[in-house]
Parts: structure tokens; sequence; C-alpha cells
């Protein structure tokens, strides 16, 4: 197909085969159809640990060792790594082997003024990340599935947890958000930033799978003047994870 060579962003093939195919180095791994994919470090590994989770594979990277650990005949649970491009990259592997949903779970950066440890449930995020755009056609939003987003609303209504529906804008430069960024999507209506959530959508979409997310607060932009790293919701780290695998078995 013709490529428009000034805006390789603008590039899609959808050409559903490429060269070097998501699982080509897990020939045979079918893993459970659920999974729980949060993005909280070693505290997936922990709880892996302290439960005698039994690994059924890995996914290899050149820095790093994702094992997928078996939660239930059902459900399975992988650490989400930080960033987009890393993060589709696992997700795409996990889908070339079996995984047909997905549940995500990890913190944010309020752009408006939200406390720390708040649950946020994304409507739609603004693909200002490059990796979505190798997925889908190039446009400035995508939206989140419906039905997981109830099934996950449902959940945290049964917790008796409160939290915030907003739009997520989702960025690849942590280090970028400046000030006129950050009031042009508040404007747009982003409460929240992080760095992967409009991709893993992507992902998802194109490889016909489901997916959802939810987030929790951690730092604010809220005020450009006077930013605040608070304790990054480290308060939330185990409650997420707990959520994330209950909501990844009702889905």
């Amino acid at each position: 197909m013709p490529l428009n060579r000034d805006f390789p962003l603008m590039e899609y093939d959808p050409n559903p085969r490429a060269v070097l195919e998501p699982g080509h180095d897990a020939p045979g791994l079918r893993l459970p159809e659920s999974c729980a994919f949060p993005f909280l470090g070693d505290t997936v590994h922990d709880y892996a640990r302290e439960h005698g989770l039994s690994v059924l594979g890995e996914c290899v990277t050149i820095t790093k060792r994702y094992p997928v650990y078996q939660v239930s005949d059902r459900v399975c649970l992988c650490e989400a790594p930080m960033g987009a491009p890393a993060a589709a990259c696992v997700m795409d592997w996990l889908i070339a082997c079996g995984v047909r949903r997905v549940v995500a779970a990890g913190s944010c950066g309020a752009l408006i003024d939200l406390p720390e440890n708040a649950f946020v449930l994304p409507r739609r995020a603004l693909r200002d990340e490059g990796t979505s755009f190798h997925y889908l056609p190039a446009a400035r939003w995508i939206d989140l599935d419906a039905d997981v987003r109830g099934r996950i609303e449902r959940v945290l209504a049964a917790e008796d947890l409160p939290y915030i529906e907003t739009d997520t804008w989702t960025t690849d430069a942590i280090h970028r958000e400046t000030r006129d960024k950050i009031a042009s999507r508040r404007a747009e209506g982003c409460g929240v930033v992080e760095m992967e959530c409009a991709a893993l959508a992507a992902v998802a979409r194109f490889r016909g799978a489901k997916f959802g997310q939810f987030l929790y607060t951690a730092d604010t932009l809220a005020d450009a003047e006077a930013y605040d790293e608070r304790d990054w919701g480290t308060d939330s780290l185990a409650p997420a994870l707990r959520l994330c695998l209950k909501i990844a078995s009702e889905i």
C-alpha cells in the first residue's frame, strides 16, 4: 500500500499479518481467556508468591521476563510494564496466546482537583502516544469498551467504592506535560493523565479482544504552578490488585 512518508504515524496498514508476530516464541501455549493486567510492579509478584500461584509461561523481552500466573482455570495474572509500547507488546503477546479479555489497573496523574487514591473509570482516551496509530487508523480519541466498563462499574458498586468517570490523556512523554498542554487537555475533558490506556484499547480492538481499565490517582498536576507527587498512590496498590483480579474473574 502507498505510504505517506511525511507523517509516519499516519501510515496505518490494516494488514493483520506482520513479519514478527506476537506469540511466535510460545508455540502451543494457551492461556486462560481472562487476564488481570495491572501496572503494579512487585505487588503482582508478591501476591503470586503469597498465594502460591504457578507460572503458565513467560513473555520474554530484552530487559525483563514477564511471568504469567495462573489464578484459576479461566483467569491469569501478568504484570503490565510502564509505557505504551512495552505494555502493548506484552498484551499483544497475551492475546496471541489465548487471552480474550483484559482488565488493566494502574495509577494516573490528576489534571483536576482529585484526592490521592481516588478510583477513576476512563470513558475514552486521548491518543497522544504513538503505539495506537499502528493498530488503528489515525483519530484523536478511542472509546473504552462499554460492556467491560459496565462490568467494572458493577464491581466497584458492589464493593461500595466511589469512583470518578472522566476522559484520560494518554501520553508517551511524562516530562513534556507542559502548562499549556495540561490546560488544553483539561479543556477537552481529560481529568487524568497516564501512559498506556489508548494503546491497550487499540491493541484489543485490532485483535478482536475485550479490554477495560480503571485507574487510581497518584500525583497531581491540577495546579500547574505547584506540582505535587504526593505519595504516588501507594495506598492503592493492594486494593487495586484485588479489584483487578475480581473484575477479571467476572468478565
